[in-house]
């Protein structure tokens, strides 16, 4: 019954909000599992039980729903981070607390959304000409970037740290994940597991907070 619904309300309505976000979700699903090049519209509307024509009607031609895509999860992991940092500010905490807020919410974030990560991937193998496009890409990167300057109080003459810094959380929140059954499953490592996710997240703020201001905090987030 419920999947012929959204077949008989298309008609009506194929560029509502909730055709938009079927199509979104279907898209960013098989982009991630299978690529950009094959993934047809056609495989995207069967997905997300609507007509053949419903995306391209929604976004126009495959290039664009693939950004659309990414400008999501651009956005999306920009909220998180923020959230992140503004919860750690309003509670008052130290520099330290407020960073580790905001590696933990960025932890959790990518852990939760492995389609997130698996896109990154692909752009990563094509040349990362897409993400040159999406402007959510650079904005959630130099937000970032200004985050960990203001809590750390970088030297605003010396960018690159900051730039070092991010590039290190990123490198040790992704690598489990973007080789949990490579690397680590050759070291016997489960890293789909609830237990293995929290002691990397604790391990990743202590390591961070220890080489950036040379302590670990008594309480991390968890």
């Amino acid at each position: 019954m419920s999947s012929v619904a959204p077949q008989l309300l298309e008609p009506e309505k194929p560029g509502s909000r909730a055709t938009r976000e079927a199509v979104l979700d279907a898209a960013e699903r098989l982009f991630a599992e299978r690529g950009f090049e094959a993934t047809s519209l056609n495989d995207v509307g069967a997905a997300a039980g609507v007509s053949r024509g419903t995306p391209g009607y929604c976004f126009g031609s495959k290039a664009d729903l693939y950004r659309a895509v990414l400008e999501r999860c651009f956005s999306d992991v920009r909220s998180a981070v923020r959230s992140g940092r503004e919860r750690a500010l309003a509670s008052g905490e130290s520099a330290d607390k407020v960073l580790a807020g905001i590696v933990s919410e960025y932890f959790d974030f990518i852990t939760a959304n492995p389609n997130f990560v698996r896109l990154i991937e692909w752009e990563a193998l094509t040349g990362g000409r897409t993400l040159e496009e999406v402007p959510p890409h650079v904005e959630a990167a130099q937000e970032a970037l200004a985050a960990l300057s203001a809590e750390l109080a970088l030297d605003p003459d010396r960018p690159d740290e900051a730039a070092q810094l991010l590039l290190s959380v990123i490198g040790l929140c992704w690598f489990p994940l973007v080789h949990s059954k490579t690397m680590l499953r050759a070291l016997g490592i489960n890293a789909t597991t609830p237990e293995f996710l929290q002691a990397r997240k604790r391990h990743v703020i202590d390591l961070v907070l220890t080489g950036t201001l040379g302590r670990s905090p008594s309480r991390l987030p968890s």
